[in-house]
């Protein structure tokens, strides 16, 4: 059984991008350097030539990797979700942020649910298999949600729910 990844029309994109550019421009780049530093002797003692194959190594095992993903990606738009009054992949949510004590812990949040691979908490996005992206999942506007996070307990309300 394949095991699919979930991501968004704009994630894949993002992956395809990123493929694009390894195979058509990293790779040979790096291609190049390894024969320029083959071109210098000794490579025993040639730093070059081990750095450029140790690039060559990661370059190729990323591909490999971008790949596997984009073969199995289960590419959700949100858009198609709009209507539903859950909380579901795709979905960005405006949240109050509380203890559990309930004081208010700072601003109100907003968060774009997404694969693991498009998660950036700095850009507003989560990724479902996160802690707080799986007690999201299946919520309704209104529910409160606690959730044990390194900073403590937090106690999330959902005030809004959209799928843009």
């Amino acid at each position: 059984m394949t095991i699919k990844v979930p991501m968004t029309p704009e994630g894949q994109q993002r992956l395809q991008e990123e493929l694009k550019r390894l195979r058509h421009v990293d790779r040979p780049k790096t291609i190049q350097d390894i024969a320029t530093a083959r071109d210098h002797g000794d490579l025993s003692e040639n730093a070059e030539y081990h750095a450029a194959k140790e690039k060559q190594g990661f370059i190729e095992g990323r591909i490999k990797e971008l790949e596997d993903k984009l073969s199995r990606a289960e590419v959700i738009d949100p858009k198609a979700l709009a209507g539903q009054s859950r909380v579901a992949f795709g979905a960005t949510i405006h949240l109050a942020i509380s203890d559990d004590k309930g004081k208010q812990l700072e601003e109100d949040v907003v968060y774009k649910l997404v694969g693991a691979d498009e998660a950036d908490l700095a850009k507003g996005t989560i990724a479902v298999t996160a802690p707080l992206g799986k007690a999201l999942l299946g919520r309704e506007v209104g529910d409160e949600i606690t959730v044990r996070m390194p900073a403590g307990v937090r106690v999330y309300e959902i005030l809004s729910l959209e799928f843009v």
